[in-house]
C-alpha cells in the first residue's frame, strides 16, 4: 500500500518500437489464443462467457500496452514513428569589432530586426577616407552603446558585399545610412558627418528633439557663444509651418548648435519682428532671412547654412577636400593661380568679393598651382602652366565644365561669368586635340574629342577604346599589346580598336578611372559604355570582345555598364574624395 502524501513517479514513456517489442514478448510468454478464441479479443467474454486465467492475462497485458502506445508523446503529438520534430534554424552570427556590428548579406536582416536604431557605414577597406571615418565612427559607437543600448552602429565592406552595395545604391565611399525599426526600404542618409561628436549629435537629434527651445535672452546668448557658428530660429509658433522645415534642417546639420524661440523677450532683444532664421559667427550675426510658409525647403536651407561652415573662398587641399564635397552645393567655381605670384593678393581680393554675392549658389574654391599634390585637379580641368590664372566652373551633377571667357580675373568679369552660368547662357567648354590626318590609317584608330562621338557611337560598329595618359608607364607598357589587338581585328567587319589621350580630350560620357582604362561601345549604343575590368592581356581582351559581339541570347556573363557604382576604384577626379 502507498503511504499518504507519497507521489507516484511517471515512468518514461515507451517508444513505438519498444511497445511493439513488448507485445511480441508477451505473446511468446502467454502463447497464442486457443482455436475457440478465434475472434477479436474484445469479443472473448461474449463468445466464451467467463474467461479462463490465460485469456484474462492476455487481455490485461494487451490493454496495458495499448494504453502506453497511445500515451506516447510521438503518437499524442500526431507525428508518425518515422518522423521527428523539425529543428529550429540557427540565426546567422553577427561579429562585433570595436563596438560595431560587422554586417554581411547573410546577417543584415537579423541586425535590422533586433536593433531599433541602426547606423551603418558602407566603406572600402583600403580607402583613406574610409579608414579616417572608421576611427571616429568607433568612438561614437562606444559612447552611444553605453548611453543608449537601443542604438547600434554597423559596417559593411562593399569590396566583398556587392549585393548590399547594389541594393542600397552606394556610389560614394564612405556612405552612412540610418535604419529605424527594421525598415530596410527607407534608410535615412547621414551626409557630411565625419567626427564622433557629430555622429552622436546627429543620432540624438534623430531620435529626440533636434533643437534647444530658448525662453530667455540669456539662453540665446549661451547658444550663440557655444560654438564658432550657431543658428537661431525665431518663430511665433513652435509647431507646424516653416518651423518644421527648421527642425528637419537641424537634424541634418549636427555639427552646429541650433536653437528655436517664440519668446517675445528674445524677439525684442534681437530686433526681430517676423519669422526669421539667423546665422551667428563668433557671436555676431552674419546672415538672417525671413522665413515664409511654403517658400523654403530643407534642401535650400541646409545648403545655405552649410556654406557658412566654409570660408567665402576655400583653398583646395587634402584637409578641405572632404568638406568641400559635404556641402550640398552642386556648382563649384575654381581659381587656378600660384599663391606666390605678385598679383595674387589683388586677384584673391576680387575673387572673395564676388564670392559673397553667390553664397549658397556657387562655392568658390582656390587651387594653388604651385602645389604638386594638386596635379590630378590640373589634369582633370586640362590646366597647364601657360593657362594660369584660370577660372573654371564645374557642375557636379552633369560633370560639365565652363571656362570664363575673359582672361583677366576681376570682380566684374567673375560676376558676369557666374550670372551667365546661373542664367543658362554660358556654353560648356570641351577640350579637344585636332583630328590627326592619319587617325584611321593604322589598325588602332586615333581618337580625339572632336571625332570621338562619331566613331564610338557608330550605329554599325562595335568600338573598343583604350583611354590613356602619355606620361603613364603602365599605358606605355601596354601599347604593344593594344597594337596586336588592333591587328587581330583589323579586317573584322564590325569591330574597331581605338585609343585616346584622355588628358588632352574631354569626353563627357566617360568618367575618369585609373590609367589605362577601357570601355566597349556596342553597336547602336548612344549613351552607354561597357566597363572592361579583366586582365590586360591579348587573350583576355580578345575573349571579352568575342563575348560582347555574340547575340544577347547566347551571352551568359553579365558585364558592368558605365555608372558611378561600377567605378569603385576611380570616380571623376573632382568628385572622388579618395583621389584628391
Amino acid at each position: 500500500m502507498m503511504k499518504m502524501g507519497s507521489s507516484l513517479k511517471t515512468p518514461a514513456p515507451f517508444s513505438p518500437d519498444q511497445t511493439m517489442r513488448a507485445a511480441e514478448l508477451l505473446l511468446e510468454v502467454c502463447g497464442a489464443p486457443n482455436r475457440s478464441h478465434s475472434r477479436d479479443m474484445l469479443c472473448f467474454q461474449e463468445l466464451c462467457g467467463p474467461m479462463c486465467s490465460r485469456c484474462r492475462m492476455k487481455t490485461l497485458w494487451l490493454s496495458f500496452l495499448a494504453l502506453l502506445f497511445f500515451l506516447s508523446p510521438t503518437v499524442a503529438d500526431g507525428i508518425s514513428p518515422k518522423e521527428t520534430k523539425p529543428k529550429k534554424a540557427k540565426l546567422p552570427q553577427i561579429k562585433e569589432e570595436n563596438n560595431i556590428l560587422v554586417l554581411k548579406k547573410r546577417n543584415f536582416d537579423r541586425a535590422l530586426k533586433e536593433t531599433k536604431y541602426l547606423l551603418v557605414v558602407f566603406y572600402i577597406s583600403l580607402s583613406g577616407p574610409s579608414q579616417t571615418l572608421a576611427e571616429e565612427f568607433a568612438k561614437a559607437a562606444r559612447q552611444l552603446k553605453q548611453e543608449a543600448p537601443g542604438i547600434r552602429f554597423g559596417k559593411v565592406d562593399v569590396t566583398d558585399q556587392k549585393d548590399l552595395k547594389k541594393e542600397f545604391n552606394i556610389q560614394e565611399f564612405p556612405t552612412v545610412k540610418f535604419f529605424v525599426d527594421g525598415d530596410r526600404n527607407n534608410p535615412i542618409d547621414c551626409k557630411g558627418v565625419r567626427e564622433a561628436s557629430a555622429f552622436i549629435t546627429w543620432m540624438r537629434r534623430r531620435i529626440g528633439p533636434s533643437t534647444v527651445v530658448i525662453n530667455s535672452t540669456d539662453q540665446a546668448e549661451a547658444i550663440i557663444n557655444s560654438d564658432d557658428l550657431a543658428v537661431l530660429g525665431f518663430f511665433k509658433e513652435l509647431h507646424g509651418g516653416t518651423v518644421e522645415v527648421f527642425y528637419e534642417t537641424a537634424r541634418d546639420v549636427p555639427e552646429l548648435p541650433f536653437g528655436v524661440t517664440a519668446s517675445e523677450e528674445v524677439f525684442v532683444s534681437y530686433g526681430i519682428r517676423e519669422n526669421t532664421i539667423a546665422v551667428f559667427k563668433k557671436g555676431k550675426p552674419v546672415h538672417h532671412e525671413v522665413s515664409e510658409d511654403g517658400k523654403q525647403n530643407k534642401v535650400d536651407l541646409t545648403r545655405l547654412i552649410k556654406t557658412f561652415t566654409m570660408d567665402l573662398v576655400t583653398e583646395y587641399n587634402l584637409e578641405t577636400s572632404v568638406k568641400i564635397f559635404d556641402v550640398p552645393v552642386e556648382n563649384h567655381i575654381l581659381l587656378f593661380t600660384p599663391k606666390n605670384s605678385e598679383t595674387f593678393n589683388k586677384t584673391y581680393e576680387d575673387y572673395e568679393s564676388a564670392a559673397a554675392e553667390f553664397r549658397g549658389k556657387i562655392m568658390f574654391i582656390l587651387v594653388d598651382t604651385n602645389e604638386t599634390r594638386n596635379g590630378r585637379v590640373f589634369e582633370y580641368f586640362r590646366i597647364t602652366e601657360i593657362d594660369v590664372p584660370a577660372v573654371r566652373i564645374l557642375n557636379l551633377t552633369s560633370d560639365a565644365k565652363y571656362k570664363m571667357p575673359a582672361d583677366e580675373v576681376t570682380v566684374e568679369n567673375l560676376r558676369s561669368f557666374c550670372h551667365s552660368y546661373l542664367g543658362g547662357t554660358a556654353k560648356p567648354h570641351v577640350s579637344s586635340e585636332e583630328i590627326p590626318e592619319d587617325w584611321d590609317k593604322n589598325p588602332v584608330k586615333m581618337l580625339v574629342g572632336k571625332n570621338f562621338n562619331k566613331v564610338a557611337f557608330n550605329k554599325t560598329k562595335n568600338v573598343f577604346v583604350m583611354f590613356y595618359a602619355p606620361w603613364s608607364h603602365d599605358c606605355r607598357k601596354l601599347f604593344p599589346i593594344w597594337d596586336e589587338l588592333g591587328k587581330k581585328y583589323e579586317n573584322h567587319e564590325n569591330i574597331v580598336i581605338a585609343k585616346i589621350d584622355f588628358t588632352a580630350n574631354d569626353i563627357q560620357l566617360v568618367m575618369l578611372d585609373r590609367y589605362p582604362f577601357f570601355r566597349f561601345f556596342p553597336v547602336g549604343s548612344s549613351d552607354q559604355a561597357v566597363v572592361y575590368d579583366k586582365e590586360h592581356t591579348l587573350e583576355a581582351f580578345a575573349d571579352f570582345l568575342e563575348k560582347q559581339i555574340k547575340p544577347k541570347a547566347k551571352a551568359t556573363e553579365k558585364t558592368p555598364r558605365e555608372s558611378k557604382e561600377d567605378l569603385t576604384e576611380g570616380e571623376p577626379v573632382i568628385k572622388q574624395k579618395e583621389e584628391l
